[in-house]
């Protein structure tokens, strides 16, 4: 550190060290770590993970070496991170059902489709593989800038020569500071043949190449369901998504029985966790149309689905498990890419070809000056051997006499520095006369690759050509075979199945149980009242509703909104259930107005505590969804209070200010949703309680254990909106009518 700048205190606003800071660790994040090169779709420890197994000299060819010992150079040399972090890196890049193409070529354990972790790195070994190889094609012709690694003690490669479409063939998927990068993997064949019609037709849109590339091809198959609009958008924007199912098929067994088979499943879903998430929605009864779920999958997928029953469809078992599990998945695209001037963009299908096969082009004359130098480097040896050949006695002679026979050679031959000195270096053996002829057909060899070469520098269009039989050659490689064929079949947009699940509920009486803190079970049979029920401490019975396992419930909350719940959905068994929020969209401030079962036809008078009210039918109430649907509007402040059916003639209000109203029930409106109309006219409070009933019947409520019904009710009858009056002796003093 200099000296004047040494115990120097600077003062600076807090605000402005941070944001230089942060904006100096999110370029770090974007530039250094998360986003791929467009041009060999590599992030920078994948890159040096490469590089470095290279320079270890791990050729396809070669022997395997510990993943310790790879990882231990690309620390020390390239990579200054964690050993965990480089060696998950590399585990990545040998599966084969993570990458499409693999570029490591690895011995020993290094996970499986199940999620188990990787052996040790002092386990494993590993090598490259021929994709890897075509990476780096070139490498070391000056096909590409090297800068200073971490600690300028060695060279690293900025980008690799890129002579596989790696970007696309193998994806990538990466989250910076404030973006992210998901790209899905393709079929490296399919895009050179994309690359080739670029190539031959610069001004291609987006549909031309995805009819040669028509869409992902990722590692563990499946079947990919869109629609081709969908994706054409999605590969011209560079954003969208791809969703994926698994391949699955019906097989038959004795008696008209059937079982549907899994063989594929989709991309990033691990098996194990499928399965289980699978087994828990059958504990829990969320998937009524299947029986049971195994596993006899070898080195190959096998998930054996068993239905409940023979009646049910195939196509409508699946259809449930595609809703409900990760049978079905979303895959994001999302090409947001460094480009060749390392500025991250959001790139469309188009620009990434065309940036990668500039980039190729790029290494081509690279690789074809480095070449020419070479050659005119050797030329100029040769034609010096050429110039002596004839007199080599000559030569002898200055050699044996001359204190410094270089300068000597120089002017009796006309040679340059470099001819004279590789004169000088030549072995006794090469001057027979079969090395002259040798000398001349290289020279003549070199000549003409010297030409073609000098060709190819000056004509673009040559250039291109040389790319077009590169692209073919690549094609040819790794488009076919057991790694090149297409594993994910293109499928289309899925037909909306209908699927019933309440016909194949097994029809069973039980009794749904809510406590007075909103937990909520069903128990099997109908019972009469809650004795021998527990609880949680401090809680105890709020409802009681028996019902049958086919039948739906609504729930009508303080928040003025209902509910559908299925009584099969509910949990069973001797627990405390499920707090009801889990099974309907309530907010903690929220709370249960009322819980009956939904039956068509009928009617209910729904009101809030400020009065307001009006009759909905049940057809209105019925909501599909967790976050039900708004039958009645509140005012701030308010809740709904009251949800009861009107069956009846008359309605009965009493507000907080224990006052009695009876009207005609037909003053109340009957509304799909809204605020309602005033019940009853207060001056202090709200409602309290509220009843339909028939007027020839009598007014009836509880008082204690007993029932009390009185049938003299003129002194209160009146019309809608009026205050009332007090209410008969004997009225209970809670206020309501029980």
């Amino acid at each position: 550190m200099p000296d004047d700048l040494t115990g120097k205190i600077e003062d600076t606003h807090l605000v402005d060290a941070l944001s230089e800071r942060y904006l100096a660790y999110a370029l770090s994040t974007i530039m250094s770590r998360s986003l791929p090169d467009v041009r060999d779709g590599l992030k920078p420890v994948h890159r040096r993970l490469i590089y470095a197994m290279h320079q270890l000299r791990l050729d396809p060819a070669a022997g395997f070496k510990k993943c310790a010992r790879i990882v231990g150079d690309v620390m020390g040399k390239y990579h200054p991170h964690g050993d965990a972090s480089i060696y998950d890196a590399m585990v990545r890049l040998a599966q084969d059902f993570a990458a499409r193409y693999p570029l490591v070529d690895g011995q020993g354990n290094f996970g499986n489709i199940d999620g188990d972790n990787a052996a040790a790195m002092r386990y494993t070994e590993a090598r490259l593989t021929e994709v890897a190889k075509a990476l780096l094609a070139g490498i070391d012709d000056d096909a590409v800038d090297f800068r200073p690694t971490y600690d300028g003690e060695e060279s690293e490669p900025v980008v690799l020569p890129g002579g596989f479409p790696n970007l696309l063939a193998n994806g990538a998927a990466g989250i910076a500071v404030g973006m992210a990068t998901s790209i899905p993997p393709h079929n490296a064949g399919e895009v050179c043949a994309a690359a080739i019609h670029l190539v031959r037709h610069p001004e291609a849109s987006t549909a031309a190449l995805l009819a040669h590339m028509p869409g992902p091809d990722f590692p563990t198959g499946g079947i990919l369901m869109e629609d081709h609009a969908a994706l054409e958008q999605a590969y011209e924007t560079g954003r969208g998504g791809f969703r994926i199912r698994a391949r699955w098929e019906v097989e038959k067994g004795k008696h008209g029985t059937w079982a549907v088979v899994v063989t594929e499943i989709p991309y990033q879903v691990q098996k194990a966790r499928l399965i289980e998430q699978i087994a828990q929605l059958l504990e829990d009864k969320k998937l009524p149309l299947l029986g049971d779920i195994r596993d006899e999958s070898t080195e190959t997928v096998r998930l054996v689905l068993e239905p409940k029953n023979r009646s049910v469809e195939p196509e409508v078992l699946m259809a449930t498990l595609f809703r409900a599990t990760a049978l079905e998945s979303r895959f994001s695209l999302n090409m947001n890419v460094l480009t060749a001037d390392r500025t991250p963009r959001v790139l469309g299908l188009r620009e990434v070809l065309r940036q990668w096969l500039d980039h190729r082009q790029d290494v081509l004359v690279r690789r074809s000056r480095h070449r020419l130098a070479a050659i005119e480097k050797r030329l100029e040896i040769l034609e010096g051997f050429l110039a002596v050949f004839l007199n080599l006695d000559e030569v002898i002679r200055i050699i044996r006499t001359e204190d410094e026979p270089k300068p000597a050679l120089m002017a009796a031959f006309s040679l340059s520095d470099m001819q004279a000195e590789a004169i000088l270096n030549m072995r006794l053996r090469s001057l027979r006369k079969l090395e002259e002829m040798e000398i001349r057909k290289e020279h003549r060899n070199l000549s003409k690759e010297r030409k073609d070469l000098q060709a190819l520098l000056k004509d673009e269009g040559m250039r291109w050509d040389r790319i077009i039989a590169e692209l073919e050659e690549t094609r040819a490689k790794f488009g076919g075979g057991a790694l090149g064929t297409r594993r994910t079949e293109l499928g289309s947009a899925p037909a909306e199945v209908e699927v019933n699940t309440e016909a194949f509920v097994e029809r069973e009486p039980i009794t749904v149980i809510l406590s007075e803190k909103g937990w909520i079970r069903a128990v099997k049979g109908h019972l009469a009242d809650g004795e021998g029920q527990k609880f949680k401490e401090g809680d105890r019975l709020r409802l009681l509703v028996p019902c049958e396992t086919t039948d739906r419930l609504c729930l009508f909350a303080t928040n003025g909104r209902a509910y559908t719940l299925k009584a099969a959905d509910l949990p069973r068994g001797r627990g405390d259930g499920q707090p009801v929020r889990l099974l309907a969209d309530l907010t903690n401030e929220d709370d249960v107005a009322g819980l009956f079962i939904w039956r068509e036809g009928v009617r209910y008078l729904v009101a809030g505590n400020g009065g307001r009210g009006f009759v909905v039918k049940s057809e209105d109430m019925l909501a599909e969804k967790r976050t039900g649907k708004t039958v009645l509007n509140l005012k701030p402040g308010e809740e709904a209070l009251i949800c009861t059916p009107a069956d009846g003639d008359h309605v009965a209000v009493i507000g907080e200010n224990k006052k009695l109203l009876v009207f005609p029930l037909d003053q109340v409106p009957e509304m799909a949703r809204g605020a309602g109309v005033m019940l009853q006219k207060y001056k202090d409070g709200g409602l309290r309680d509220a009843k339909v009933f028939r007027l020839a019947d009598g007014l009836t409520w509880r008082l204690g254990e007993k029932t009390r019904t009185e049938t003299a009710l003129r002194d209160w009858l009146g019309e809608r909106a009026q205050a009332g009056r007090l209410p008969p002796n004997g009225f209970p003093k809670s206020g309501k009518f029980g």
